[in-house]
């Protein structure tokens, strides 16, 4: 079974005294057999972790059991101090916790969603990112954001070699103790293109996409950031402390894989210890990827490098930056909810969704339905612009374009379609609210009593279920680059992120035809989950300095969360909100505060990547491409890599039971003697085994060995299964998860 971890921090008070309601998610399966009772179980869980007052020896006020959950979720609400709760958190099948209190709205909230706060957990232990240095590889800077004001930062590390290099309407001033470095290459631009003109011959961002991530990964905190009223609050990345360096490499005249390789390489020898690169290159082999060749020296280095996956939908196999030795990111949505909210006049409010991002007076407008206009993609509806008309079964896009044309105050959408909720633009007044909500507006605008109703905007809510949800434009494995390592690796929040922009160019556009432009954005892609990791990677590096990117990427992983905010499974809402599977999110949404303290660690050396590379046939001359050395040798080829998780293939021609060996290594990384046991999550149709069954560490540091064998006798026509195992520690500190997945094997290039 093992743990399923869910935790969202959000503790209200630094006194350790003060008792606060708190929410418990546990993982049922752990409840001991002596209790007959979930009841009974957090009624004991709650009468040990009440603490004695130190001075008196007394009980403070108890701990109080509110509310014991069974249905939606499985946990309780109890009144308890933070100590008490510290003691909890250590408790077999504890999942999380967060305060039962009213929400203060804080953007870019991503931060808040994964877990991270200032009292607890990786952002005190890592010092915020502090003088750890990321390299983003992207589209330029813009460096006048606000969220590269350096209040705050020290002095730069005496270990950074980079320059911010001066060009067109950029200037080395502009660099400071937060943006360290700016670079810019386009000799592969203008190599193809001898007679071209660069439009912006520097590294200032034209595009806002680098702006963008880069804020996302390690962004100043930045007071009264929002995205036209909406997500209003305190925007600051990932990392707020860390450094950043910008390699422009995208213009607006072109992108060459020459340039890309220049800019990781130089990021290298400047001394950044995480590169970001929210781009890639498809249907290339390993050997011809200009991300896979410069990743594989950064990670030589010490460097890891956090990529995204790739924005190309739903269908198999079409994932880039499939690549074994970095880390690559899926996307997947968060619990935010911008929305525009309904007002019948009959007084039912209903909570939609909009952008629409103009504080517009829509107010007690009739509401018009009518069956033969109410796929609103006809130039009749003219003949009814006096209301607010109901639109149902049709497209969006069309349906918003052609309500504005008619010149209607406004609309309503009957919808569910996932696509609408990852789009940042709503070009006309209107809300998108569900069928089920749809259903109670249309009886009510056919009742006959002069029905009216009235929409406001910019409204943010958070805490909305399920989330997160993978989102509809992610890409899915299995890796078209080398099939036998499971990708993605993990997902990250990918929607409607709200981050940093150019100001001089529109952010949205509102009908007729009018640009609104910010200094904030909000955007979605994988291109946004990818800074997420990346900063997450860099708050790693800082509370262990020590570990290798292999060590860095497995705790992200083998800590990472694959339920949702309502206990459930992850939903993928690009196959109908079916469970989703690690080839669309990995071993699921990255999960901070517990990857800060891993248990076990997967750890992977330069040799172990050749020996990888050996085993896929490639000639010599394709490894060196990858390698730049011969030092290394092919003695020991093999294709099992020490990798945190598991995939076996099979294809048309597999009629036998298929069985797949792997053997792992992980070391202790606990503070001192540990015991591990395991836990299994067996895919359907398939028989899994582990041998040993159990771990004993005698000191940290120390490696133990396993071996896991995969045979599945079922469907061999496309079918995807998967599961997972669990290390547990039997004291219960930590739970070390590796997805496994059974899957047809991809024609590639």
């Amino acid at each position: 079974m093992g743990f399923l971890l869910f935790l969202l921090f959000l503790l209200a008070n630094s006194a350790s005294g003060k008792r606060t309601t708190y929410i418990i998610h546990m993982d049922k399966s752990f409840m001991p057999k002596a209790f007959t009772s979930h009841e009974q179980w957090h009624s004991s869980i709650l009468e040990t972790v009440n603490l004695k007052d130190t001075a008196s020896e007394s009980s403070t006020k108890p701990t109080r059991l509110l509310y014991s959950y069974d249905n939606a979720f499985h946990g309780f609400s109890a009144v308890m101090s933070e100590d008490e709760l510290q003691v909890l958190e250590k408790f077999p099948g504890f999942v999380s916790a967060y305060a039962d209190k009213k929400v203060t709205l804080d953007t870019t909230h991503t931060f808040e969603f994964l877990g991270l706060n200032p009292e607890s957990g990786l952002w005190p232990a890592s010092h915020y990112g502090e003088d750890v240095i990321v390299g983003v590889i992207d589209t330029g800077v813009w460096p006048e954001s606000r969220s590269y004001k350096d209040d705050g930062m020290t002095e730069i590390p005496s270990r950074w070699k980079g320059i911010c290099e001066p060009g067109q309407e950029f200037n080395a001033s502009m660099c400071n103790n937060k943006l360290i470095g700016v670079r810019y290459f386009n000799k592969g631009v203008k190599a193809a293109n001898p007679n071209i003109t660069i439009s912006m011959n520097s590294g200032r961002d034209t595009q806002g996409h680098g702006t963008h991530t880069s804020s996302t990964v390690g962004g100043n905190y930045v007071e009264g950031a929002s995205f036209f009223g909406y997500a209003t609050g305190t925007a600051r990345g990932v990392a707020p402390r860390a450094r950043l360096a910008m390699y422009k490499v995208i213009f607006d005249e072109g992108l060459f894989a020459s340039d890309v390789l220049a800019g990781m390489d130089q990021a290298v020898a400047d001394g950044v210890d995480v590169i970001s690169i929210s781009m890639g290159f498809d249907n290339v082999p390993l050997y011809e990827d200009p991300i896979a060749i410069a990743s594989f020296g950064a990670m030589e280095k010490g460097v890891l490098v956090s990529a995204s996956a790739g924005n190309a939908g739903v269908t198999p196999g079409i994932l880039h930056n499939g690549i074994p030795w970095l880390l690559t990111t899926a996307a997947g949505s968060i619990d935010r909810v911008l929305s525009g909210k309904l007002t019948l006049g009959n007084g039912q409010v209903i909570t939609g969704w909009s952008m629409y991002p103009v504080s517009a007076l829509v107010n007690e407008f009739p509401l018009i339905y009518n069956e033969s206009i109410s796929s609103c993609n006809s130039t009749s509806l003219s003949s009814f612009n006096y209301g607010i008309i109901i639109c149902e079964n049709g497209h969006f896009l069309d349906q918003i374009n052609t309500i504005a044309e008619s010149s209607a105050p406004a609309a309503i959408y009957i919808s569910d379609d996932p696509r609408i909720f990852q789009r940042e633009e709503f070009a006309y007044p209107g809300v998108v609210i569900s069928p089920e909500d749809g259903a109670a507006v249309i009886s009510y605008a056919k009742s006959g009593a002069n029905p009216v109703a009235s929409i406001s905007f910019q409204q943010t809510f958070v805490r909305s279920t399920p989330a997160p949800v993978v989102a509809t434009y992610t890409s899915r494995g299995p890796s078209p680059s080398y099939q036998g390592i499971l990708k993605p690796d993990i997902m990250a929040p990918g929607s409607l992120v709200l981050a940093s922009w150019i100001p001089n160019s529109y952010t949205v556009s509102i009908y007729p035809d009018i640009g609104l432009s910010s200094e904030f954005a909000m955007v979605s892609g994988t291109s946004m989950a990818c800074p997420h990791s990346s900063g997450i990677a860099a708050l790693l590096k800082g509370a262990h300095p020590e570990w290798s990117p292999a060590a860095i990427r497995s705790a992200m992983i083998t800590s990472a969360i694959n339920i949702d905010n309502t206990n459930s499974p992850i939903k993928d809402s690009g196959l109908n909100y079916s469970i989703a599977t690690p080839l669309a999110m990995g071993a699921g949404l990255v999960n901070p505060n517990f990857a800060l303290n891993p248990g076990l660690i997967y750890d992977a050396t330069p040799q172990d990547y050749i020996n990888l590379l050996c085993a896929m046939k490639f000639t010599l001359k394709q490894i060196l491409t990858i390698t730049r050395s011969s030092t290394y040798t092919c003695q020991n080829a093999s294709s099992d890599l020490n990798y945190p998780s598991f995939i076996a293939l099979y294809t048309n021609e597999t009629t036998a039971t298929l069985s797949q060996k792997f053997v792992r290594t992980v070391t202790n990384v606990g503070n001192g003697p540990a015991n591990y046991s395991i836990n299994m999550v067996v895919p359907s149709n398939t028989n899994i085994s582990v041998y040993p069954s159990r771990l004993s560490f005698s000191s940290k540091y120390e490696k133990l060995s396993y071996t896991l064998t995969v045979e599945y006798n079922g469907n061999k026509t496309g079918e995807v299964v998967f599961g997972s195992i669990t290390w547990v520690d039997v004291i219960g500190l930590h739970a070390v998860t590796s997805p496994i997945v059974v899957a047809p094997m991809i024609h590639t290039w």
